[in-house]
């Protein structure tokens, strides 16, 4: 084999090349076989020259011992992970990285068969060890580039969060603060503009926190924590928390009967917290003076809770958009834009499903679909009146 690759070095490179070239990115062939492919066919014809000589063992530095194991150091070895980089660097995959070599070796087979070339066992020994500790090296660094890129990205995505939090966290804050300051001046009281100020300012600094932990639950993956109640006992609460959101934005808020027998089987801070964020979006967009509806029935084995606005509707095309991290469709772009995202999570990892429909010139119905249960009639509560 020795022989062999001295004297067929070219066709072989030649013929790695066309493989590479067929799968690389643009622009990228001739760089990667220059540090990656060459280098190592040079490698395996420096470890068959020194097996010839009366020290065998001294191909080891180059090649790297068999049998994997704590890696020791070899040129095979260091030039294969400085290759595994590279190809991470640009754009390649993992199974790239492994048929990159097995390239090599494809080819010295076809070429000894087309050739008729008698290579013994003993070298394609010494040829697999080589493919294995350079395969080996090569995904191993990929891999902790891969993991170290990864890391990057999710650290900066995790900094922009942050970055929008603490700078909405700071404009209310802010508000609220200097409300508060000219109400303790005295010139105006609790229940004039100023003290709207002040509620609308408190009402944002919640529903910050209450998306925030709902979005460190779901990222954790803390488990659910589901308890059966009622629909009617359900939004009532959603009621109680939303009716301070409609005075602050100037809506009303209606809210329908609901079957006193009609229950849910869910992580309830979750689902709360979800409902009680489409209501913050539909009273953020609806037109002032107007309306908010929420709506609870049952169809077949699911309920059904509707969120309805009157925003004046969506653009085409805007529907599932809405849904995406940091997406803010209307000219009012108070908030992060990742309210809705962390809604459709929390109500997916309890077996349901958030929709929107548009409704071109009046709003939108947006629609949390989840699995029927039912209360015994002890249980049940009064249905609360609506409106």
């Amino acid at each position: 084999m020795y022989q062999f690759l001295i004297s067929n070095r070219d066709e072989l490179i030649a013929r790695c090349r066309a493989k590479v070239a067929g799968r690389s990115p643009p622009g990228t062939a001739g760089e990667e076989l220059k540090h990656g492919i060459t280098v190592f066919l040079d490698q395996v014809i420096k470890t068959l020259a020194l097996e010839r000589t009366s020290d065998p063992m001294r191909s080891r530095k180059v090649s790297g011992r068999s049998g994997g194991g704590k890696p020791a150091l070899s040129e095979i070895g260091e030039s294969a992970a400085q290759h595994g980089k590279e190809l991470m660097q640009h754009g390649f995959t993992v199974e790239e990285v492994v048929h990159d070599y097995g390239d090599l070796c494809q080819a010295i087979t076809d070429l000894a068969f087309e050739q008729d070339a008698a290579i013994s066992i003993d070298e394609f020994r010494t040829l697999n060890r080589c493919l294995d500790n350079a395969i080996a090296n090569a995904v191993t660094e990929f891999g902790y580039q891969r993991d170290f890129v990864v890391a990057d990205q999710q650290a900066h995505a995790l900094n922009e969060r942050l970055g929008f939090f603490a700078h909405e966290l700071r404009n209310q804050l802010c508000t609220a603060t200097l409300a508060l300051s000219v109400i303790k001046g005295g010139s105006v009281g609790l229940g004039g503009a100023t003290g709207v100020v002040l509620d609308r300012a408190l009402v944002g600094l919640g529903n910050l926190i209450d998306r925030s932990l709902a979005e460190v639950r779901m990222t954790a993956g803390l488990p659910l924590h589901n308890r059966l109640f009622s629909v009617v006992d359900f939004l009532a609460e959603l009621k109680l928390s939303a009716s301070l959101e409609a005075d602050v934005r100037g809506c009303k808020l209606n809210v329908s009967s609901v079957d006193p027998l009609l229950a849910l089987d869910v992580d309830r801070d979750l689902i709360l917290a979800a409902a009680g964020n489409l209501l913050q979006n539909a009273f953020k967009f609806s037109h002032p003076h107007s309306e908010v509806t929420l709506n609870a029935y049952a169809m077949a084995d699911r309920v059904l809770i509707d969120v309805e606005d009157h925003c004046g509707g969506l653009p085409p095309g805007d529907a599932e958009k809405m849904f995406q991290p940091f997406t803010q469709g209307a000219q009012d772009r108070s908030g992060l834009g990742l309210g809705l995202s962390i809604s459709r999570r929390s109500i997916e990892a309890n077996g349901g499903i958030l929709s929107v429909r548009n409704v071109p010139g009046s709003g939108c119905v947006f629609t949390i679909d989840l699995p029927r249960h039912s209360v015994s009639r002890s249980r049940a509560v009064p249905v609360p009146p609506s409106g």
